[in-house]
């Protein structure tokens, strides 16, 4: 037996973890961690041990397939790529460049050579219809980013191996492994926090597992952190604990700042919040005061109505106690592709609102529009009227708000080309499937992940496997179909401006190699090649002022002063009294949104998809343990099982995401075979943050009712 192990980076989330992956010939006997990676240390989670599941998956598609009526047939790689390309600029030509429209899913940012060519794609197709998963994460952090640092790239981090009081909003790093914040083995990092004497606080519509090793939890109410931040400011300022040291020389707007804190005293915010003036003021001043601290909030701070402006303040309060760009606080990474800089010289630190949605009139931000436009702009006629659409490593129908009218929006489109690995909920509704080679098929550096990381590393990693002979790379797809578009509509002073003639010659990895050689740390491919563990580049350092580029950091930017009036004006319009249910999601470690529930290993064992309810709102209902309830909001109704626990805030209901494979026309054999429904079947595509368009998870309205099992039916009289 031929025997041997190849060392890799988990390329299935954020964390990016070193695994070492033994073989026997090309049969996978087992994956672990890497105790020599300097960032993960040997840690690996359930997902990395499923990437065997996953490359060996009877169910990925290996070749093209194209829908005939009610089947799928498959087709060659030529032909396929000229069909695609002929209907994209055929519709194109007959109805303009917005006719055609790109959505780009959470895994193409995984994947270097996606995220570099699936930009070409979108530039060469110059279409505004520009939608991306970002606009149901993160794109509150980096419209913040842009109008405070000037830049969406300048993003700061939690140094968590060095602080001494971590305060987290809104997120779940336990189980995340950190986002926007790429922490592998967060629960050791947080243990290790403790250990050294430290204090870990979360705040949180739901107990996580997060709050439970922390062991200091406290419940708010779901959306509503940008006044607890308000709150916190407030303290800080009248009790005169601000000290931004060496910061305020490079800040503008902070007395501005304190004027709009001015209005948010605790005692006001407390009934909304939930949380004791007490404790908000004492929260504040130990913050404040401790040695060094860092706030830390992720999807549950982005994902809300006000998700811009919680981003804001949260750097708003690192940035008065001093914490920003200071050890132990809130820093900025210096990678061995430097993405600050790299933005700077190509022009991409981003804009806002240059255009907004032709039917909802959101604003775009760095030329990608909100996910929330997203149905209306297939579903309603017009010029600029999506016709047809290209999805790359994505299901929006399961993660987007209002997955069912996705789905009809979708039905009605007159072309559609899905670049992806599965026939799932929604590449079903494509007339083309061109699945590309995954995880372990590929070279992998994180190219995003490293300028994310609480440790500046590096590391790349080669294919584990060879690509099959009649197997094409995500990047080759992507170019093949940007060259094929363009070459076909007349446009090839538009396809010799992008240089697209030569890059299949260079590739993901020629584009590595030059921007290692302009980053700060000068290190060559052949180095970083020849170290399979990676490189460590040692912790987080002050970046101030050179990471600027003589800009200065905008603590009170317009957009943002302005939205604070929305704000209020919510303040002002809450009542005392019963409120309805609130909706919120939690992640699994076992799951990564809707892509990992055809493992075997990772939906083994009990139902995950179950509805927390705490024992309040159950007894005032009359649900008990095991029943299962109707869930209703404004956008439809799912039924699920339901588990009563104090882990959630009375009021506060809970549902993970990603699940609902129960639809027809899908082959995902073990997905479609577990329970569960989709959260975002009931999710309102109507709300979005009200700067950034942002969809607005957190705070959906239900209401919960128990559904009579067969037996209990059987025995109503008729």
């Amino acid at each position: 037996m031929s025997r041997r192990t190849e060392l890799a980076t988990c390329s299935l989330c954020e964390a990016a973890c070193g695994i070492s992956v033994q073989l026997d010939e090309d049969r996978i006997l087992r994956i672990r961690g890497d105790e020599e990676d300097p960032l993960s240390r040997g840690y690996v989670c359930p997902k990395a041990l499923a990437l065997a599941d996953l490359h060996v998956d009877p169910d990925r598609l290996r070749h093209p397939i194209r829908r005939c009526g009610d089947r799928w047939e498959p087709i060659g790689w030529d032909e396929a790529l000229d069909l695609a390309a002929t209907r994209l600029a055929q519709i194109r030509r007959a109805n303009g460049p917005d006719a055609v429209a790109v959505y780009l899913g959470n895994p193409t940012i995984h994947s270097f050579g996606a995220a570099l060519f699936s930009l070409l794609l979108v530039q060469g197709l110059r279409t505004k219809n520009f939608f991306s998963s970002n606009s149901v994460d993160g794109l509150p952090r980096l419209l913040t980013s842009f109008l405070v640092y000037g830049s969406q790239a300048v993003m700061p981090i939690p140094d968590i191996d060095r602080t001494s009081f971590l305060l987290i909003v809104g997120a779940n790093p336990v189980v995340s492994n950190g986002s926007v914040m790429s922490a592998p083995g967060a629960a050791r990092r947080l243990e290790e926090i403790k250990a050294r004497g430290g204090r870990i606080v979360v705040v949180d519509p739901r107990r996580t597992e997060t709050a439970e090793l922390a062991g200091e939890h406290v419940f708010i109410r779901p959306g509503t952190d940008a006044f607890l931040l308000l709150g916190l400011l407030h303290t800080i300022f009248e009790e005169g604990l601000e000290s931004p040291g060496r910061l305020e020389a490079m800040c503008d707007g902070l007395d501005r700042v304190r004027a709009i804190a001015r209005g948010f005293a605790p005692e006001r915010l407390a009934p909304v919040l939930g949380i004791e003036a007490v404790e908000i003021r004492a929260l504040a001043r130990d913050f404040a005061r401790a040695p060094s601290a860092v706030c830390y909030g992720r999807m549950g701070t982005c994902t809300q109505e006000f998700g811009t402006l919680s981003s804001w303040l949260i750097d708003v309060l690192n940035t008065v106690t001093g914490n920003l760009d200071r050890i132990g606080g809130a820093m900025f990474t210096t990678p061995a592709v430097d993405l600050v800089a790299l933005a700077d010289r190509l022009g991409q630190r981003g804009h806002f609102a240059r255009w907004r949605s032709r039917v909802r009139g959101l604003p775009e931000f760095n030329g990608e529009l909100p996910v929330a436009a997203f149905a209306g702009e297939m579903e309603t006629p017009g010029d600029g009227q999506i016709r047809a659409l290209v999805t790359h490593a994505g299901n929006p129908v399961l993660s987007l708000p209002n997955g069912r009218r996705l789905e009809r929006a979708l039905s009605g489109l007159e072309f559609m080309v899905s670049i992806d690995i599965y026939l799932n909920e929604t590449t079903r509704h494509a007339d083309l499937i061109l699945p590309p080679t995954f995880g372990l098929e590929h070279d992998h550096y994180p190219l995003v992940f490293h300028s994310l990381s609480v440790r500046n590393v590096a590391r790349y990693s080669r294919a584990v496997f060879p690509r099959a002979p009649a197997a094409r790379h995500d990047w080759e797809i992507l170019l093949d179909l940007t060259r094929g578009v363009l070459s076909r509509g007349r446009l090839s002073e538009r396809l010799a401006s992008l240089g697209l003639g030569a890059l299949h010659l260079v590739g993901p990895r020629g584009i590595l190699r030059l921007l290692l050689r302009l980053g700060p740390h000068s290190i060559t491919f052949d180095r970083l090649r020849a170290e399979p563990h990676g490189i460590d580049l040692g912790p987080l350092e002050p970046r101030m002022p050179g990471l600027l580029a003589g800009r200065r950091i905008q603590l009170a930017p317009g957009p943002l002063v302005a939205d604070v009036e929305r704000l209020e004006r919510s303040l002002a319009a809450e009542r005392a009294g019963a409120r309805p249910l609130t909706l919120i999601s939690r992640r699994l470690l076992s799951s990564n949104n809707s892509w990992m529930h055809n493992s075997p290993k990772l939906v083994r064992g009990r139902d995950r998809c179950t509805l927390l309810v705490n024992p309040a709102d159950a007894a005032r209902r009359g649900i008990r343990p095991g029943d299962r309830v109707r869930i209703v909001s404004r956008a439809g109704a799912i039924e699920a099982p339901v588990v009563i626990s104090d882990e959630v805030a009375p009021g506060v209901v809970c549902l993970p995401h990603g699940f609902g494979h129960a639809r027809d026309g899908t082959r995902l054999a073990v997905a479609s075979r577990q329970p569960g429904v989709s959260i975002n079947d009931v999710v309102d595509d109507g709300p979005v943050d009200g700067l950034s368009g942002c969809s607005s998870f957190v705070g959906t309205t239900v209401e919960i009712e128990r559904v009579a099992a067969d037996n209990e039916q059987a025995a109503e009289p008729t």
